[in-house]
């Protein structure tokens, strides 16, 4: 496994954590900041514990993930604003999954999907139960659940024994900065950021390491 020491990112970076820039009602807006719908920027919701992956940090996920992304098929559990999974659409995935089971949430989310014409489909549902349904492979997964709830081991293991991944699948892993916690045998610790309160994770699955 990578030891590397993770990189942290810059204190601006840390100051987006929980919010985005204000917008009328209340409500904020997302920036997307590579490929196809570079610069657009779409609503999103004013709901309690909602947490966009902060600017900076999606800036060196996707920079790792550069050669990672064309034509897959990605899965944004807890998607949230879909910061990630909108991402990956922009820089030529071929389809998005989303599972966000806020119920406003989910419906801006599909809203800002419909407006960008892009390939995703909103899923509005718990990630339990979408977890436990017929698995579909995909070849990225951005996971990114609510901290402090004990939720980001289980959702692994559900993916690794589920039948989710791809055999070379890429997993981002986003979890509150004190979490200790191990993954499948089988995923690759390849790259780490620290952005205030959260610590990302960036493992490749490897079947014949488990």
């Amino acid at each position: 496994m990578n030891r590397r020491r993770p990189r942290r990112a810059s204190d601006s970076a840390r100051s987006r954590q929980t919010s985005q820039a204000t917008s009328r009602g209340g409500r904020g807006q997302l920036r997307l900041i590579g490929g196809e719908f570079r610069r657009r920027k779409l609503p999103i919701p004013d709901s309690p514990g909602l947490r966009p992956t902060p600017d900076r940090v999606r800036e060196t996920l996707f920079n790792w993930l550069a050669f990672d992304i064309a034509g897959r098929q990605v899965l944004d559990l807890y998607a949230g604003t879909g910061a990630l999974g909108l991402e990956a659409l922009s820089r030529g995935a071929a389809r998005a999954t989303f599972v966000e089971s806020t119920v406003p949430v989910a419906k801006v989310l599909e809203a800002n999907v419909a407006t960008l014409g892009a390939a995703g489909d909103v899923v509005g549902i718990p990630v339990e139960r979408f977890l436990a349904t017929t698995p579909s492979r995909f070849d990225l997964v951005f996971l990114d659940p609510p901290f402090r709830q004990g939720l980001a081991a289980k959702a692994c293991l559900d993916l690794e024994l589920g039948g989710w991944l791809a055999s070379d699948a890429v997993i981002y892993v986003e979890t509150e900065h004190e979490l200790v916690w191990s993954p499948p045998a089988s995923w690759q610790l390849h790259r780490e950021i620290v952005a205030g309160d959260s610590h990302g994770r960036l493992f490749r699955r490897q079947p014949d390491a488990g």
